[in-house]
């Protein structure tokens, strides 16, 4: 599944292509995805421009004056900037035309979404998917505090409490297990019982993994891409994620692997402690 560093990359490859552009058109190849599509989508967006992009967790906001539209790539979807009139493939389902180009979204799985936040619903950000979610972890100064009062009443280990998405969001499976074994903690220890010192670093961990993960396209597994049609390449710097048996990059012990939550946890049993 697409996590924050590759929703972040799809935000920044369709930003300078769409961002000040009036859509011409609105095609929708069926009812829905995960959800029905807005019916009356076209009619909202038609004649519109789009003001801006941006990016809550692992969903992609498109600002328009009157209203924003969400977009959740769920498990296999990504965006691409095409020219306008390229044919479509068995698995685009919609598209955006704003004249000589057009955006399309692709989702094989299907687990996707595309919906319609009305300005006069108020502020997206109360959209009952968006409103329980945690605070952005890049560019904060107080990630560390904010992280270790959120863990302080939490008696879940502290992977399981990181991919919730309520103190902290867009921390997906990949870059928890990466930035628990940056930060030297065992992915079974209780979320409170983790120190200040030890959650700064796990802070710490994070915002460098998620930028690094950024910087680097972030990571292709399955299905995604980025907007240009490139693959990220930060797989290729996992230090345990999908690396069980093969030997830990810091102290050689073999990476080893839990299921947690019905999810694989990748770590290192010498260095997280």
């Amino acid at each position: 599944m697409p996590e924050l560093p590759e929703v972040e990359v799809t935000r920044r490859g369709i930003a300078p292509h769409v961002e000040g552009r009036t859509v011409t058109g609105v095609v929708l190849r069926r009812e829905g995805l995960r959800w029905p599509f807005p019916l009356s989508l076209p009619s909202l967006l038609e004649g519109q421009t789009l003001r801006a992009t941006a990016r809550r967790g692992k969903y992609l906001l498109l600002r328009f004056d009157h209203g924003s539209l969400i977009v959740h790539l769920g498990m296999s979807g990504h965006l691409r900037v095409l020219p306008a009139g390229q044919p479509p493939q068995k698995h685009d389902h919609v598209d955006l035309v704003f004249g000589d180009q057009l955006m399309r979204f692709t989702d094989p799985r299907r687990f996707g979404a595309v919906l319609w936040h009305g300005a006069e619903d108020g502020d997206v950000e109360g959209h009952l998917l968006l409103r329980g979610l945690g605070v952005e972890p890049l560019g904060r100064d107080d990630l560390a505090p904010l992280l270790y009062r959120g863990m302080r009443k939490r008696s879940a280990a502290i992977k399981q409490v990181l991919l919730a998405g309520d103190i902290v969001v867009g921390v997906g499976n990949i870059y928890a297990c990466e930035s628990l074994f940056e930060a030297g903690i065992h992915p079974n220890t209780a979320a409170r019982r983790i120190s200040l010192e030890r959650t700064t670093r796990l802070a710490r961990a994070i915002q460098r993994v998620l930028a690094a993960a950024i910087e680097q396209g972030g990571s292709t597994l399955r299905d995604f891409i980025g907007a240009d049609g490139a693959s990220g390449y930060f797989q290729q710097s996992y230090f345990v994620y999908d690396r069980e048996g093969q030997s830990c990059r810091h102290c050689g012990t073999a990476v080893r692997r839990i299921v947690q939550g019905q999810r694989s946890t990748f770590y290192c049993v010498r260095c997280q402690r």
